[in-house]
């Protein structure tokens, strides 16, 4: 039985973990590029580096010691995000979407104190949230303002969408959409939809909560049939050019939409899952042996976009 499972998938050119971690993350990403992507501040100051659009930094916690000058990073912020550097899967991060006075509020409403969040800083520094446990870093960043066009797809959070990209090429795309299951944040494993893109114009394919293939966001009721995602060659570009300057073969781009400053580099992951097939429908093998066998690869981002365009179409659609 499983022999068979397995024979069918492969055959449908789904990716394997396995065959992923060896012959694509081993192969392509260089050990010694993984610290600038497992590192969310230096990620952000790499792209702020070579201008590309990320969330504005607000401020930095390195150490216990400065702690007391919390509330002064604070003082003039009404809403914003605090996140570990080493974080992973969405652990620690903290919204604040309001204050009113020295009051702070979750999107939810639930109540946070100066005190509260001073300690939740000092659980980010001791490293509760970190790859390893380590001690980590605290940041402060502007909190991103969906844009109008996703926030019905949205509950009590915003979606964002992860761009897998393969020695420069956008190769396959997923919208990931919060939901009451997942508590308001894009994580799949806690029950945010997952919806399968065209690579090629943005649209949605089909939509996956928990394994099961849905029509409508289970809590706003909208239909995902109707998804189109804008400005998506610039989102594209943006997906290439992380390749260009992180160097990683193989990787996925997490992009928000602001709704002033349009599309945002959220984090860029050198282990990106395979759930986006899943949600695609679309096993990720076929499109990656294409680009492995083109003979010249280094092209300018916009030739490496009309590649994609051109040969990774797809003719499926969302039910």
């Amino acid at each position: 039985m499983w022999i068979k499972r397995h024979k069918k998938l492969r055959k449908a050119g789904v990716l394997g973990l396995n065959e992923r971690n060896v012959s694509y993350i081993s192969r392509y990403n260089k050990r010694e590029n993984f610290p600038l992507v497992d590192n969310k501040l230096k990620t952000k100051k790499a792209a702020t580096a070579v201008k590309l659009p990320v969330p504005e930094l607000l401020g930095v916690i390195a150490s216990p010691a400065q702690l007391k000058t919390l509330p002064a990073l604070l003082k003039d912020h009404q809403s914003f995000v605090i996140k570990p550097a080493r974080g992973s899967g969405g652990k620690g991060i903290l919204v604040v979407s309001h204050r009113e006075g020295e009051q702070f509020f979750k999107p939810s409403g639930a109540l946070l104190t100066n005190n509260a969040i001073r300690h939740y800083v000092s659980n980010i520094l001791s490293g509760v949230y970190s790859l390893g446990g380590k001690p980590d870093v605290a940041f402060i960043e502007t909190l991103v303002h969906g844009d109008q066009v996703l926030d019905k797809y949205s509950h009590e959070g915003l979606p964002d969408i992860r761009i897998i990209v393969f020695q420069g090429f956008p190769v396959m795309a997923m919208l990931r959409c919060p939901t009451s299951d997942s508590d308001g944040k894009a994580n799949l494993h806690q029950g945010a939809v997952g919806v399968g893109l065209d690579i090629t114009c943005g649209t949605a394919l089909k939509a996956v909560q928990n394994d099961k293939i849905i029509s409508h966001h289970p809590d706003t009721g909208v239909k995902f049939s109707d998804l189109a995602i804008p400005n998506w060659r610039k989102l594209l570009q943006l997906a290439g050019h992380c390749h260009d300057f992180t160097e990683l073969g193989y990787l996925g781009c997490d992009i928000v939409l602001d709704k002033t400053r349009g599309p945002l580099i959220l984090e860029v992951n050198a282990r990106p899952g395979l759930f986006i097939q899943i949600a695609s429908g679309i096993g990720l093998r076929s499109r990656l042996q294409n680009i492995e066998n083109l003979v010249q690869k280094d092209w300018h981002v916009d030739s490496r976009i009309d590649y994609a365009l051109t040969h990774f179409s797809s003719n499926t659609k969302t039910n």
